[in-house]
Order: structure tokens, then sequence, then C-alpha cells
């Protein structure tokens, strides 16, 4: 490891590692520093499960380059079916994978662009000239180290570094701050699912509207969003949710479940993020006692694995040159500087109660601008993930894996080119950007 790189990545989520994954391979020197021993985010750290989504809901596929090569590479050995209809109806596809086949990709794919990695570390302090970052020291159990670099990424999903860095940031919702509910999803084996399959079809009424029932007798049941009814009669009274959510795993017998729900925590405070991790591990005990005695097929079934931590949806986000609006992902805004697209749809966990806000993309995807990604108030850096300038519904729409992959790669393209031009990322002309992204097949257009 040196002490100076043109790169510096913070965070090897989605954003982080296609970041550093992008900035090598456009040949820039890159380190990439990760709290954790592996890489991958809440897909690893925090067991969410599938990625979705690559689509929009007509089923045309709007993310692209590096993601897709990710995808691609796991289907190669066996780790994943690739994309397959989501029988929810929610999205149009959702993408299945073996998370440890993804933990041993992700290090194979750093290394192969030239990447350095620091792990079992996160970035305490910062050095500042002016507006400019120019080093960032670690702390770590094995010790500390400080590192220079001539442009930094945020892709630590909660903007820790503009916030060291006094960068501006907003967190929750505009009226009182408070942000989506943390859950805490677990892996459970011996699951039968054919007996759901069957209540499904007796049981449409049960189960989310747009629920794609009525092809169950040729589809895989993937997600199941439902069991209105059994939940209410029987799940434990106090855990704010109103139905069951669970996904079928690539391997026989496997089920992810994202039924737990921690309420009115902040992910950000260490009392919130302690109290959140205790409550949600109580809350799984509970949440599969429920699934085992009531919903059918899961009898004999056992937990597996639940997450290291717990699933952080939402928490601070940047503010940069422009901000993406509602109105720009519901109505399908094109922009001259894209650097992305998202067919997701908004999905609003409420912050203090059991329901869903969801809103459909009326205009189908849309672009999410360069700008979104640069802060007003630090000039040598960029984030990436789901923490880039955006409403709290836009951020409800682009929080989900695919997209902060897709946003990560532009922001490791854009990083690398600023750095090899010697400039800011606000003075980098967008177009430079598109053009390495499209040469490394993102989908833009």
């Amino acid at each position: 490891m040196k002490h100076s790189y043109d790169v510096v990545v913070l965070g090897g989520g989605p954003g982080g590692l296609l970041a550093a994954i992008a900035a090598g391979r456009m040949g820039a020197s890159v380190l990439l520093i990760e709290r954790y021993g592996f890489l991958g985010g809440m897909s690893t750290a925090a067991l969410v499960y599938p990625w979705m989504t690559f689509h929009d809901i007509k089923g045309e596929q709007v993310i692209k380059g590096i993601p897709q090569e990710i995808v691609d590479r796991l289907v190669a050995r066996g780790a994943s079916p690739g994309h397959v209809w989501d029988t929810i109806g929610v999205n149009s596809m959702l993408t299945p994978f073996d998370k440890e086949a993804y933990k041993d990709l992700a290090l194979e794919m750093v290394r192969e662009a030239g990447v350095d990695l620091l792990l079992h570390s996160i970035a305490a302090e910062v050095r500042l000239q002016g507006n400019k970052i120019t080093a960032v020291t670690t702390v770590s159990p094995y010790g500390g180290r400080t590192v220079r670099g001539k442009l930094f990424v945020d892709g630590t999903g909660d903007c820790n570094l503009v916030a060291i860095a006094g960068g501006a940031t907003v967190t929750g919702r505009p009226q009182d701050g408070k942000v989506q509910p943390m859950t805490m999803m677990f892996v459970v084996g011996g699951a039968d699912l054919e007996p759901v399959r069957q209540y499904m079809m007796q049981h449409p009424e049960e189960f989310w509207p747009a629920s794609r029932i009525n092809q169950l007798d040729k589809l895989p049941l993937t997600g199941i969003s439902g069991f209105y009814s059994i939940w209410k009669q029987y799940a434990p009274s106090y855990l704010p949710r109103d139905h069951a959510l669970f996904f079928a795993g690539i391997h026989p017998g496997q089920v992810l479940i994202n039924t737990t729900r921690i309420i009115n925590k902040d992910p950000t405070d260490v009392e919130d993020i302690i109290a959140a991790e205790v409550e949600a591990r109580g809350q799984v005990r509970d949440v599969f006692g429920f699934f085992k005695q009531h919903i059918p097929g899961f009898g004999q079934s056992y937990i597996i694995e639940t997450g290291p931590q717990i699933g952080v949806r939402e928490s601070r986000r940047l503010v940069g040159l422009y901000t993406l609006s509602t109105q720009d992902a519901t109505t399908g805004r094109r922009f001259e500087d894209v650097i992305a697209r998202n067919g997701y749809m908004i999905d609003i966990h409420d912050p203090t109660g059991k329901g869903l806000i969801n809103l459909e993309l009326e205009g189908g995807a849309y672009d999410i601008p360069y700008r979104s990604l640069v802060p007003q108030d630090l000039s040598n850096v960029l984030v990436a993930g789901r923490a880039i300038s955006c409403s709290i519904e836009a951020f409800a729409s682009l929080r989900t894996t695919p997209a902060c992959m897709a946003i990560g790669q532009a922001a490791g393209t854009a990083a690398a080119l600023a750095a090899r031009h010697g400039v800011s990322p606000g003075a980098l002309d967008p177009k430079d950007v598109q053009a390495a992204l499209v040469e490394a097949k993102a989908c833009l257009r």
C-alpha cells in the first residue's frame, strides 16, 4: 500500500466498489477503504437480497456496464440465475445471487483493476486545504493510516466522508428528519415453497395486488408479499409491519426473510444503532417463530444466518450541485449530463409506522445527472451510491443496489478523469464522463 493515490474511495458497498473498479480500469491509482474484511456493502453485510432492479417496469434493461458484468460473471459460476421475473410484481425483473460467491468475485475484480485495499478501516479525520481534502486518516484495530489523494469518492452510503469534512448534507424527511426503517434480514433453510405457491393460487386476495399469481403455473416463485390475514391474526402485535415479505434463495429450501422493522432510530447515531441492532435480533426470533408456526411450508425450517449488521435503508444525503427531484423521477426526466438511469419505483417504508408508500414512475426510467454526485462545497469529492443529492422520494427509488452500482461506476470514472486532467469534478466536462461510460457499456439512453 502506498501513501498517495489518484483516487481514494471510502466504502466497499455497491457505490464504492464499482467506483474503485471503474477508476482502476481507467488507469488511476486507487485505494479502497472498507470497514469489514470483505466487500459488497448491504448485499453481503446485511443480507439485502435480491438485487432489484436492472430493468424498468416494462422489462427494458436500463442498467448495464460493470453491474451487468458482475451478474454475467456470477451466472458463469452458477451463483445467479441472472435476471428473472419478479412474482411480487413490484418490478418486472429481479436478480438473485449467492452472496459468498459475490464476496469472492468482488475481491477478484478489485485485484484485476489494480486497486489497493485497506480493510477493517474507517476514515476518522480529514486534512483540508480550503475546500479541498488532501488526506484521510483511518482507524482500525490494527492501526491507523494517513493517505493522501487527488480525488476522493464517498461510497459509505451515509455520506460519512462529506460529513467529516464539513460538507453539506441532509437527513431524512424535511418535516422531521426521520428516515426509513432499518431491517435485519435473515436466511432460513429447510423451507418448502410449494405449499406457499398453492396457498397463493387459492387465496390471491391475501397478497400484493400486482403479484403474478396467474402465472405461477409457469414462473418460478421468486418473491412473496402478503399473508395479510394470517399476519394480522398471529404475528406479534408489537411489530410495525402489516404483512410478510420474503424471497426464494438460489439454493433449494433457502429463503431470505425481509420482515423485521426498526422505526424511529437514526442509523448515524451510535446509541440508536446499538439499540436497533439489539431490537432487530429479538424481532428475528419472533418473526421466525411466526413463519415456522403459521406460514405453510416453513414447519421444518431453521435459521441459517443473520447479517453481521442491520440493514440501513436511509441516512444522510449530499447537498450537491443539483438535487434530483421527485418530479424528475416520476416523469422520466432526461438530462444532458446523464451518467446513469434507473427504473425502480418510489418505495418508501413509513419511518414511523407499518405502511408503505409506493409511486410508479409514470414516465418510465429516468436519468441521474452528474451534478447530483458533486458536492457544492468540497472541490475534490464525488459521492457514489444512495447518498447522492436527491429528494426523499427520489432517494426511495435510487437507493437500490443496481442503481447504486451504476452511480458508483460513474463516480469512479469521473474521479479518474478529473485526476488525469488535474481538474475538479465540478470543472470536468460531463461529455467526457459519458463517453468513457458508453465505452464501458453503461446504459445512458
